[in-house]
């Protein structure tokens, strides 16, 4: 399966509370692949100018698995190539 943008998937937290997120973009860096995701519940917000938007960075994993980025030099590469790539848009 491959994680397109504008995808919606459900993700689990450490309380199993469920929540929805949309993808807004993914890209690889050093032979790894990270999607950066946003609430869906604050994107309508958002949309409705009701509230500043929260992305966040995930790590696919070889069987689509995704995980946190836990270590804080990988998560300021990724949130710089992620920045990089939306001024390049």
């Amino acid at each position: 399966m491959v994680i397109e943008n504008g995808e919606v998937l459900t993700l689990v937290d450490d309380e199993g509370v469920e929540q929805e997120v949309e993808v807004m973009g993914s890209l690889d860096l050093e032979n790894q692949h990270y999607i950066a995701v946003a609430y869906l519940d604050e994107l309508e917000e958002e949309e409705n100018g009701k509230e500043d938007l929260d992305v966040f960075f995930l790590q696919v994993n070889e069987n689509d698995e995704l995980s946190v980025i836990e270590n804080d030099e990988v998560f300021e590469k990724v949130s710089s190539a992620f920045e990089a790539a939306l001024e390049e848009r």
